[in-house]
């Protein structure tokens, strides 16, 4: 069983979050604080909550705002909706239900209440009698013609349309046919099998479709029986439970019987060690007590021993569990792959969780980072849950991993993946690291516009909030800012319209054999000449070859200038329009390479007929004679030019622009040879 989609209302600051869909795996819910991401996880795991979770209180969880409404009886308790899922059914389910319900997505709604209602969505709805009536008088009478009347003298017997008339007392078309309602009706029909003909194919298949219809709430109470068994358990890891580095064993023990734990999360996370382990408290307490029997006796010294070593064996194969897990994540570098070994020891009344380093040298657990422990606690917690009563459990995860390192953070996002494989996942990040580039569409985005509204979820990314998308739009960030040293070589160029120009014109000039960029040269846009600077000087920093083309207008002149860029790049790799140009233009810029099939372009795309000006004042840039035109776009003509080029070829180009861009492709293929 699967959640598809699901909906939370009237729950604190949620009025109504909408349908938003659940993704097979894993969904990955973001938005700023106060937006209402832990809620919904909360309110959604009281739909199937594990045993123990405390149950909706409608003095806390109601929204504040609107509990006069609750006191005032304007509102209903046993009527207001709070967690809303919708499951789909596995094969194996479809088949459990049969074909009458394999269809129907299985409905489970949580009231605020406690009251669970569920339901197959879109089922046929039970019998009324208005539905069956006139099938049920006909059967009678069909029943009665066939009753030979009563002998002379002998009294009149009841007839079965009597018989019906007394079991349909006080009932009307509404009346629904189900539980007590029914069951007159079914032994009267099961009475009735023996007494219709046979022969009669039409009242043969009146009786079957009564008895069939009347024997529908049966099927339907026993389906929905059957799915609420199977519906999943939601686990909430909302507060990370700690595991501590020594346990005392017999003190634990001792408060797990009374039920008085005096750190509830420390002696949960003890208690799911242990349970991951194989062991109780109670049992490793007494281990740790229990003398060696005399030597004398081989039968008990062989028992002692096989308990011993049962023990040792089993917190052996935890460990070493754990440890795999551990470092799939924290040390996911093969070179170190003997670094941070877990270990779990039983040393008398005392239990240790310690830490051996790729030195030998063994510390307990919370001389660690914060990060380690709380990822080692997790996974403790993780296995002893999933190995017990929440396996295929659905997991809602808040705010994992605050405490790891961001690239530790991008590991532990591949642990969620896997562990969404087994058991469906939905957790809330601020954090990039736990989006995956590949990650967009299983996004929902929360955010709280107005607190009258309350929090709505977004299946599509989008959001009226910036800091709703914030998380996404740092994850791009960081993919594209790692993009950039993939490539040994890289050009760098001031705007987008440069990178068209050129990518599109070395095409061109490829294609008829008159020169060829260096296909290993990655073309790279810093949005702007005064960035270039910053994009080579990282570059440059990561041990990659740097050259960067520089329009000869003011803000060219200047970044060309930068001692910095000077000093990384050097001259030779520093390019500039300008030198390429047979004729001089001042300020020159790329477009000024392509100057005569530009003018072209605009007249025929834009109706800008510029090329008097540019004509007769050869020496001024074509970009500064065109945006003097109404309506000229740099942008759209860069497009328009690249068009050009998938219908041309470099014939078409003028023999001057032809040798301006051989020049200039020759010249960066040399500075980054």
């Amino acid at each position: 069983m699967r959640l598809t989609k699901a909906r939370i209302q009237n729950y604190r600051g949620i009025r109504d979050t909408d349908w938003f869909e659940v993704e097979p795996g894993k969904t990955i819910l973001v938005g700023p604080n106060e937006a209402g991401k832990t809620a919904i996880l909360q309110a959604l795991q009281q739909v199937n909550p594990p045993e123990g979770v405390k149950p909706f209180d409608v003095l806390r969880d109601y929204p504040r705002a609107l509990y006069n409404d609750i006191t005032t009886r304007k509102v209903d308790p046993t009527q207001v909706r709070v967690a809303t899922a919708v499951f789909s059914l596995d094969p194996d389910e479809r088949k459990l239900v049969g074909s009458e319900f394999a269809s129907f997505p299985y409905v489970a709604i949580r009231y605020i209440d406690n009251r669970l209602v569920d339901d197959f969505q879109g089922c046929p709805a039970f019998p009324t009698y208005g539905e069956v009536r006139k099938d049920l008088i006909r059967l009678a009478a069909h029943i009665d013609a066939r009753t030979p009347p009563p002998a002379e003298g002998q009294p009149a017997k009841a007839t079965a349309g009597d018989a019906i008339a007394g079991m349909a007392k006080g009932w009307d078309d509404g009346t629904l046919l189900y539980a007590k309602n029914a069951e007159a009706l079914r032994a009267w029909l099961d009475k009735a099998v023996a007494l219709v003909d046979e022969d009669d194919e039409r009242e043969e298949s009146r009786l079957d479709g009564l008895r069939s219809r009347l024997a529908y709430p049966d099927r339907y109470f026993a389906a929905k029986k059957a799915m609420r068994e199977r519906m999943p358990v939601f686990v909430l890891f909302s507060n990370y439970f700690r595991v501590r580095p020594v346990i005392h064993l017999a003190h634990l023990a001792s408060r797990l019987k009374s039920g008085v734990l005096d750190d509830d999360q420390y002696d949960y996370g003890n208690s799911c060690l242990l349970n991951l382990l194989g062991f109780t408290a109670k049992a490793l307490s007494d281990l740790g007590r229990a003398e060696e029997p005399d030597a004398k006796d081989p039968a008990m010294l062989r028992a002692y021993r096989d308990q011993l070593d049962k023990r040792s064996y089993q917190l052996n194969a935890a460990s070493i569990r754990l440890t795999q897990e551990i470092r799939r994540v924290w040390n996911p570098n093969p070179d170190r792959a003997e670094a941070d070994r877990l270990r779990v020891v039983a040393d008398g009344q005392y239990l240790k969780v310690v830490v051996e380093d790729d030195l030998g040298v063994e510390i307990e657990l919370d001389q660690r980072s914060e990060g380690f422990q709380w990822l080692v606690s997790f996974f403790v917690v993780f296995f002893a849950e999933a190995a017990d009563k929440h396996e295929n459990a659905i997991l809602l995860l808040d705010e994992p991993g605050l405490s790891l390192h961001a690239l530790k953070q991008r590991d532990f996002r591949d642990t969620v993946s896997r562990l969404a494989e087994g058991n469906q996942t939905l957790y809330t990040t601020h954090s990039p690291f736990l989006v995956g580039p590949g990650e967009l569409d299983l996004v929902r985005v929360v955010e709280m516009r107005d607190r009258k509204v309350g929090t709505k979820v977004h299946t599509a990314v989008t959001s009226s909030d910036p800091a709703a998308l914030l998380p996404l739009q740092e994850a791009l960030g960081y993919d594209l800012a790692q993009s950039l040293f993939a490539n040994q070589r890289n050009l760098i160029l001031e705007g987008l319209t440069d990178h068209w120009y050129v990518e599109a014109t070395a095409a061109l000039l490829a294609g008829d054999g008159i020169v060829r960029l260096n296909e290993r040269i990655a073309l790279v846009t810093a949005n702007a000449a005064s960035k270039v600077v910053y994009f080579a000087t990282i570059l440059h920093a990561h041990g990659l070859k740097v050259a960067a083309l520089l329009d000869s207008d003011a803000a060219g002149d200047q970044a060309a200038k930068q001692e910095v860029l000077v000093h990384t790049l050097g001259q030779k790799a520093i390019l500039r329009t300008k030198d390429y140009l047979a004729d001089p233009v001042a300020k020159a810029e790329v477009e000024d390479l392509l100057r005569e099939t530009l003018i072209g372009i605009a007249k025929a795309e834009f109706g800008l007929d510029v090329a008097a000006t540019a004509a007769a004042q050869p020496e001024r840039p074509i970009v500064d004679i065109l945006a003097k035109e109404k309506a000229f776009s740099k942008y759209k003509l860069a497009k328009a030019y690249v068009r050009w080029t998938r219908d041309h070829h470099a014939a078409d180009l003028t023999e001057a622009e032809r040798a301006h861009w051989k020049k200039l492709i020759d010249a960066v293929n040399a500075a980054l040879r």
